[in-house]
């Protein structure tokens, strides 16, 4: 999600001349957002599938799967492929697949259109601007894309021998069934849109003001002209991975809490104290009463750090390759 932030503030949607003969702005602009979909889904697809076994441990740490509770990430990143096999660290990364693609395109375009509205009908700009209508581009795409997050969740949960869904079609009809119908995909989206704006909002934030303080102090130390525009500076590739990676790191850390409430309530009747965490404050309640803070609420934030350099790294370098294969600049 940070990259996906990051990638939407570094790469604003260059505007469309119309050309002779053409289809006219309108059909040129369709043409380039559905090149840039591809180009954003492919590269976030790259993205998760590198830090997938860091996501499988983490669903697992953040609700205290029985089997791997007394381990901490690096254990447990031992323990998954001796106990499930190599593929074990996969576990529901096909139904992440399967989300990325939507997600992406959603928060694009959702980004854009809100980032004129605000701009345009609220006279809101600079920073400001940037962080309402990434804020809200993220938590449109979350409820849009939020059943196969939770789909995804209950896959990673799983650990061999004990399955309670074969696959996701099948985990899909099960929840449908069992948890009361449409309702039982939106487990735990309350904590996760009340996590969505603080998060889109101080990686936003972050991610501009470190890009403005460092090109305003140090344009030739840290940037480099625009290959699609060479009077534009931007940020040199190295550089841009480390401002959206302290960017994403800090984000992470004010709300991470709401992150371990989502999963909790995701996984529903996964857990055997499903009843006691129905709701958003239950389930804070139980995780602090239970474990703390440290080993509660913040459980596998270590492990968020950890993934979230080789993240970003390959969604931008996989993003630039996807944008000059789709002509994009």
């Amino acid at each position: 999600m940070a990259a996906a932030a990051a990638l939407a503030a570094a790469d604003p949607a260059p505007a469309v001349p119309q050309a002779a003969g053409s289809g006219g702005p309108a059909s040129r602009r369709d043409l380039y957002w559905l090149r840039s979909f591809l180009a954003g889904g492919i590269a976030g697809c790259c993205a998760k599938t590198t830090v997938a076994p860091l996501d499988r441990v983490k669903v697992l740490l953040q609700a205290h799967n029985h089997h791997y509770k007394h381990l901490g990430v690096l254990s447990a990143l031992r323990a998954v492929p001796q106990k499930e096999g190599y593929l074990g660290l996969y576990k529901g990364n096909g139904a992440m697949m399967i989300r990325i693609f939507p997600y992406g395109a959603i928060q694009f375009m959702a980004f854009e259109h809100y980032k004129t509205f605000i701009t345009t009908k609220l006279g809101v700009s600079g920073h400001v601007h940037r962080l309402m209508a990434g804020s809200m581009a993220g938590m449109t795409a979350v409820i849009c894309t939020y059943p196969l997050d939770v789909v995804r969740v209950r896959l990673a949960f799983q650990v061999k021998g004990e399955h309670t869904y074969s696959g996701i079609i099948h985990a899909f009809k099960t929840i449908y069934a069992k948890e009361g119908g449409f309702l039982g995909f939106y487990r735990g989206l309350m904590p996760t849109i009340l996590g969505m704006a603080p998060y889109a909002g101080v990686s936003f934030f972050t991610f501009g003001t470190l890009k403005s303080v460092g090109l305003s102090y140090a344009p030739t130390l840290l940037g480099r002209p625009s290959s699609d525009n060479p009077n534009v500076l931007v940020l040199k590739t190295h550089i841009n991975l480390l401002c959206g990676g302290v960017a994403g790191a800090i984000a992470q850390t004010i709300s991470y809490p709401f992150d371990v409430t989502r999963r909790r309530m995701q996984l529903g009747t996964v857990l055997p104290e499903f009843e006691k965490c129905l709701t958003m404050r239950e389930t804070m309640k139980y995780v602090y009463g239970h474990h703390g803070i440290r080993k509660g609420l913040y459980r596998g934030l270590s492990l968020n750090y950890i993934r979230c350099i080789p993240s970003q790294a390959v969604a931008f370098t996989t993003y630039e390759l996807m944008k000059q294969f789709f002509h994009l600049n």
